[in-house]
């Protein structure tokens, strides 16, 4: 039987309440004195609790869909995406980056920048936007041995609210993007890994908020002119990509959809196409339903020209909760807008499934961008 299936879930829950029920009844026979009622007593407990926690996780996993199978739960599928490609159906002055720290990376087996790269931790202020935050900036091996190399820049961001540093950690993005160049299959790109949460705890959703945080200038206007100022990177949109995960996934869409001059290509892993309204979240437009629709992604191709941005989404037919909206999705691409995506079997939303898709999706990217 299925992690997800609705039997696994009676079981565990039969199974717990049937062994309450014995703890009840072998408790009087259990209450004596000596070591074999007392460790009659923890076994009893330790059972009744492992059942109970059991099924709390299984009902967790059935509402939120964090494990699709139990493959999944315990890390042993990692087959690759496939990406499929569908058919039309300023100055310095203005703002301001220091490096906080530099961690030397060991993707190519040294420490040495030439031979491994580097990530350097960063500090960003926008002059615009007027926000501060941190980034973790990955500079390829290349990026030192070509010192008359412009190189492209892609922005990676986690989900809300989400760690920098598991994108590296855990995601391992700098090792795959080495990866995938010692074996030819993509360009060296420049790393620029985040949180969308620039404003914590408020979850923006990469939205310019009426009175509070100008979050999309800063993605969009700030933080491309504070890199440009201190890397060499390239200069025009073509050079700048931008993937996210889950709420990154959706910033990501949504700034290339919005702001076609600043990214010219995106990736969504597991995203949603429109922002909730929550507690995290609260009134992201003022009350403005032009404003929410304007920021719904279904909403702005259905009704919208669309724009000469290249797209990849991703999704999978069984354990993820967006698999629906993003075959809509695709087929609401055409003209200027391409539209590609990786569907899998099956996946929940979570670090194995992305694991699986970023390979497949670095390679994209490095297809769609130029330095």
């Amino acid at each position: 039987m299925g992690l997800t299936s609705k039997k696994v879930l009676f079981a565990a829950a039969l199974v717990a309440l049937a062994l309450f029920a014995a703890t009840v009844w072998l408790w009087p026979r259990l209450a004596r004195r000596g070591p074999l009622p007392v460790l009659g007593r923890i076994g009893v407990l330790l059972a009744t609790q492992l059942a109970l926690i059991a099924t709390l996780g299984l009902v967790a996993n059935y509402s939120f869909g964090f494990y699709a199978s139990w493959a999944d739960l315990f890390g042993r599928d990692t087959t690759p995406g496939v990406v499929v490609d569908h058919a039309a159906g300023g100055s310095p002055a203005d703002s301001a980056l220091r490096v906080l720290s530099t961690i030397h990376t060991n993707v190519q087996g040294g420490a040495v920048p030439r031979l491994g790269g580097q990530i350097q931790k960063i500090a960003v202020t926008g002059g615009v936007s007027g926000i501060t935050t941190t980034a973790y900036v990955y500079l390829p091996p290349e990026y030192f041995r070509e010192p008359q190399r412009r190189f492209p820049a892609v922005v990676v961001l986690t989900g809300y609210p989400g760690t920098a540093e598991a994108l590296y950690k855990k995601l391992r993005y700098p090792a795959i993007a080495a990866g995938q160049v010692r074996r030819g299959t993509a360009q060296p790109m420049v790393l620029v890994m985040m949180r969308p949460t620039v404003a914590p705890p408020r979850d923006t959703e990469c939205t310019d908020v009426p009175g509070g945080p100008q979050t999309e200038t800063f993605f969009a206007a700030d933080l491309r002119k504070s890199l440009a100022a201190r890397y060499r990177l390239g200069a025009g949109p073509a050079s700048w990509g931008i993937i996210g995960d889950s709420t990154g996934g959706y910033c990501a869409l949504k700034l290339a959809l919005r702001d076609p001059g600043a990214y010219s290509t995106a990736v969504g892993l597991s995203a949603d196409y429109g922002a909730p309204k929550d507690a995290t979240t609260g009134d992201l437009y003022g009350g403005s339903p032009a404003r929410r629709a304007s920021n719904d992604l279904m909403w702005r191709l259905g009704h919208l020209p669309h724009p000469p941005v290249s797209l990849l989404v991703t999704s999978s037919r069984h354990g993820e909760h967006n698999y629906r909206a993003t075959v809509r999705f695709v087929t609401l691409g055409g003209g200027p807008t391409r539209i590609s995506s990786i569907i899998l079997p099956s996946g929940g939303h979570n670090f194995t499934t992305w694991s699986r898709e970023i390979p497949p999706a670095v390679d994209w990217l490095s297809a769609h961008l130029s330095p």
